[in-house]
């Protein structure tokens, strides 16, 4: 009868393996916070180009700012087209810039590195139409950069026509209000969006910060069009720029003044309200993921009880057997 009442699990057996794995959830997602944590202090790393336009046969530099602080000995670059998935293309010594390993890629022989002042740079000889692609530049804690899209055509590089119009919407009833920055006929058609402002009796021009769910941006076919929002009581106080930055140059354009929301609405062909529609969407999919959270918290503490109680049964049952 001792023989009965006493319960050993060999590890990984069906019996043991659920209430392992419920206590091995909190250590898994104490390891992922601190692997956040590292992220977090590491730094970004910076691709300052957004696009790279070349001719075949020509030769190509990516730069890739703050790979030297990056926690780990290694930095790698990963190439990514439409509709496939990310491929290694080299990881490399960040100290010394030092080839470490060249993937088994379809292009591995054009892939080279090298030192610069600023850091390494990963270079493409002679490119052909199919280097066409985004490169990523990453470190050990998978830290990844913005990308820069390398187009290899013949096509010449424009730089956008960039218009910029206040947006009457329904923020408007909250006191805000919007400004429309449309980026139009450039090539190639990646672009980013910044704001400035300055004061209409004089001064120097400031930079607006990141926009942080403020800003919507919409891409048609030949133009980009970014809807940032606004306190409308600066309005009277201040005077907005829309900066676009480009491959061809950065453009400048300031607000022009007596454009009705009807005109506005027909020129983009989406009304300015969309930016308060797609804020909602944004909070009720917060929501959303926030009470998904929730939920499998709550699952995972009533597994975990029901199989400590189950366990506990089991142990009272084999007792009054005894």
């Amino acid at each position: 009868m001792k023989a009965a009442s006493e319960r050993h699990f060999s590890p990984g057996s069906p019996e043991e393996t659920p209430l392992h794995k419920m206590l091995f959830l909190p250590a898994a997602a104490l390891c992922c916070l601190c692997s956040a944590l590292v992220t977090m202090v590491a730094g970004q790393l910076i691709q300052e180009d957004l696009t790279l336009t070349r001719r075949v046969g020509e030769n190509v530099s990516f730069s890739c700012g703050g790979i030297q602080q990056c926690v780990g000995t290694y930095a790698y670059w990963y190439q990514k087209k439409e509709n496939e998935t990310f491929k290694a293309v080299l990881q490399i010594y960040k100290s010394d810039c030092r080839l470490s390993t060249r993937y088994n890629h379809p292009h591995k022989d054009d892939f080279s590195v090298e030192e610069k002042q600023n850091g390494c740079e990963f270079r493409i000889e002679k490119v052909k139409i199919d280097h066409s692609a985004t490169y990523y530049c990453t470190c050990s804690y998978y830290i990844f950069g913005s990308g820069t899209k390398l187009s290899v055509t013949d096509e010449q590089v424009v730089k956008p026509v960039v218009s910029v119009y206040p947006a009457a919407s329904r923020a408007h009833l909250e006191g805000n209000s919007s400004l429309l920055c449309v980026a139009s006929a450039m090539f190639p058609p990646l672009v980013q969006f910044s704001w400035k402002r300055q004061k209409k009796n004089g001064g120097e021009a400031e930079e607006l910060p990141p926009a942080e769910g403020e800003q919507l941006e919409l891409r048609e076919s030949g133009r980009t069009i970014a809807i940032r929002m606004v306190d409308g009581s600066d309005s009277d106080t201040y005077k907005y720029s829309c900066w676009v930055k480009h491959e061809g140059g950065t453009v400048e354009a300031q607000t022009q003044q007596g454009i009705t929301r009807l005109s506005v609405c027909l020129f983009v062909s989406v009304c300015p309200s969309v930016s308060f529609q797609s804020q909602c969407r944004v909070k009720l999919l917060c929501l959303l993921y926030t009470v998904l959270i929730v939920k499998s918290l709550v699952y995972c503490c009533g597994l975990s009880l029901l199989m400590i109680l189950t366990n506990k049964g089991a142990s009272t049952n084999c007792t009054h057997a005894d």
